[in-house]
């Protein structure tokens, strides 16, 4: 039998190579920034085209390249970072394998352009697939610049399975902010089809977070310090009040890489422990000074995998230092610094005389065991938005009839008899600690979760708007603008249409900024916040998509509805109550919550019945 097994081609090889290193456009904006970075650089602009598929272009003012390298970086395992084994533990930029550009270039048209600061001329190469085209002397300015072409057009497959261009630049962007953060003493610009998404000047951490999330950042930050003969930890985490129900505000670095480590993360959720829902993820931003030989980097061919020498020591230090740094900001009073003490000198003490002692004042008729009517509140909210005349005033006899009575059954499943149904309902329903509505039955009582019916409600009735695009707008007053970060933005234009189904009205306003000028009339009778709702759409949107990997509109409902219900603690009318149990009846699903957990519960009178005998 004749020999089979034979050497690859260098040109297969580096196609191979790069679906591990290259597997869509951010995974190349990731290795040109990394490369810049160790090239030296405080200038680094990043050019993008149609979210990466037709451009990437990253000019650095770095060192820059002889003629001989500029040829050599193309080469499988070619690396000015590692000359022996023992350098990968002693690792401190940011690239090391030297699988980067010859992955890049195995699968795309890239031009570069490079020259060192003392020649007076540069180097132009050209490859295509692994292919140098060109290479030759060229007028440049000193550093470099890296343009990648047409990304996969050898390879349509691969290509073809990419997302649509917001997805993938806002892979770009979380790619783009992780550089951003690790070196906040680089300038950075990032440039999509013409337009300016950043522009970062060289700053503090603190400064470079506000510059990347948003001024209104600033208030949420609190700082984190700690120094030990392990590591060296330093950043800012968040008020556990802005925390989100999305984890993409929370940032790992070792040694100025960022790293994702579920085991650390895990250390500071522990820290909030007892500050936080469970589905509510904090912001942080720490970076991690530790000796390099007490880790490997080389574990992951992406690099963002870390293995440590002493984890559960590093374990307890974050999650000590965060815990610190959250008790300081509870506890610490306030102080202001800026006052003018001129204006303290002023003050003088008061006299005896002048002291007024506190009085109460009270109603001599007000009797506790009177019974007082509810004040008149506006049910709008609850109503349907083409409902005008008044909620039918018979509830119960709905359920008098002969036809309906299977449907309550299966609806409540409350009796293994049809006819005991809904037949003697009581209209007068209870509220119990502003969250449940308690309604008498034939055989029992019947207990609704208001919360949870109403998004069960308001989940149907967005769907529906979503599937034929007929949501209702109610127009604001005061328009408002939201100011979104260039990642929720991208998102934001992504929806716009989906947005605009559920009845928003909403268009863009100039650099990461929409005007809401009109939200759902099925709001149209709450005391909303346009901006803040708007806001947590999004978010809660990233969140379904994230954890139940929902299909765009069902994310987009679902968050809708969890944002815009009725919550805990919301006093009802009965015209409310009313309401309310109207429609989720009317559901196709009213058993259950959005959460899969039951709306109703029935307590019969035999279940009581035990309770009281012994």
């Amino acid at each position: 039998m004749s020999d089979i097994i034979q050497l690859l081609p260098d040109s297969v090889a580096n196609q191979i190579a790069a679906g591990e290193v290259v597997q869509r456009p951010a995974s190349a904006v990731k290795e040109l920034l990394e490369n810049a970075l160790d090239a030296g650089a405080d200038k680094i602009q990043l050019i993008v085209k149609d979210a990466g598929k037709a451009l990437i272009q990253v000019i650095d003012n770095g060192c820059g390249m002889s003629v001989t390298d500029a040829r050599m970086c193309f080469e499988r395992h070619a690396t000015s970072k590692v000359r022996k084994a023992e350098d990968l533990f002693a690792i401190r930029t940011m690239g090391f394998r030297g699988e980067a550009m010859a992955s890049i270039a195995a699968i795309a048209q890239v031009e570069m352009k490079t020259k060192q600061h003392e020649n007076e001329i540069g180097t132009l190469v050209q490859i295509e697939g692994s292919t140098v085209i060109l290479q030759e002397p060229t007028a440049s300015p000193n550093g470099t610049s890296i343009a990648v072409k047409n990304l996969f057009y050898n390879t349509p497959a691969r290509r073809n399975f990419l997302k649509s261009n917001p997805t993938e630049m806002r892979y770009i962007i979380d790619e783009f902010q992780r550089v951003a953060l690790a070196k906040p003493h680089i300038a950075f610009s990032l440039h999509h089809d013409g337009s300016e998404i950043y522009r970062l000047p060289a700053a503090t951490i603190k400064q470079r977070i506000v510059h990347l999330f948003g001024n209104n950042y600033n208030e949420r930050l609190i700082p984190v310090e700690e120094e030990t003969t392990i590591i060296n930890l330093k950043g800012y985490i968040g008020k556990p009040e802005f925390a989100k129900k999305t984890r993409g505000e929370q940032f790992f670095f070792v040694n100025d890489r960022f790293i994702k480590d579920s085991y650390l993360n895990h250390a500071i959720n522990k820290a909030y422990q007892e500050l936080l829902p469970e589905d509510n993820f904090p912001l942080y931003v720490l970076f991690i000074d530790i000796d390099p030989a007490k880790i490997d980097v080389n574990v992951h061919p992406t690099k963002t995998e870390i293995k440590y020498l002493d984890e559960k020591s590093i374990y307890a230090i974050i999650h000590s230092a965060v815990k610190r740094s959250l008790g300081r900001f509870n506890i610490s009073p306030t102080l202001d610094f800026n006052q003018e003490t001129a204006f303290s000198n002023m003050i003088t003490p008061k006299s005896p005389e002048d002291i007024v002692p506190p009085s109460i004042s009270f109603n001599p008729n007000f009797n506790p065991f009177g019974q007082s009517k509810a004040p008149s509140r506006d049910p709008a909210f609850l109503k349907q938005p083409t409902q005008q005349k008044e909620v039918a005033q018979h509830w119960g006899s709905l359920y008098e009839i002969a036809n309906y009575q299977e449907t309550a059954q299966a609806t409540i499943e409350l009796d293994e008899k049809a006819e005991d149904g809904f037949g003697s309902v009581n209209k007068q329903y209870m509220q119990v600690h502003n969250r449940y509505i308690v309604s008498q039955i034939k055989s029992g009582v019947m207990v609704i979760d208001q919360q949870a019916a109403h998004e069960r409600i308001l989940y149907e009735r967005f769907l529906l708007h979503l599937e034929d695009r007929k949501g209702a707008s109610q127009q604001s007053l005061f328009p408002q603008t939201v100011t979104l970060s260039p990642n929720d933005f991208e998102l934001a234009k992504s929806l716009l249409e989906d947005i605009k189904s559920l009845g928003f009205e909403v268009r863009e306003f100039g650099k990461n900024t929409l005007v809401i000028e009109g939200v759902p009339v099925d709001l149209g009778g709450a005391n909303i916040n346009e901006t803040q709702l708007f806001e947590h759409l999004i978010e809660g949107f990233k969140n379904s998509q994230q954890e139940l990997k929902l299909d765009k509109r069902d994310a987009l409902a679902r968050s809708m509805a969890r944002n815009s219900a009725i919550r805990k603690g919301t006093a009802l009318s009965q015209q409310e109550m009313n309401t309310l149990i109207e429609e989720l009846f009317a559901c196709k699903t009213p058993n259950f919550s959005l959460s899969g957990k039951p709306t109703i519960h029935t307590i019969t009178l035999n279940e009581m019945a035990q309770k009281f005998d012994k």
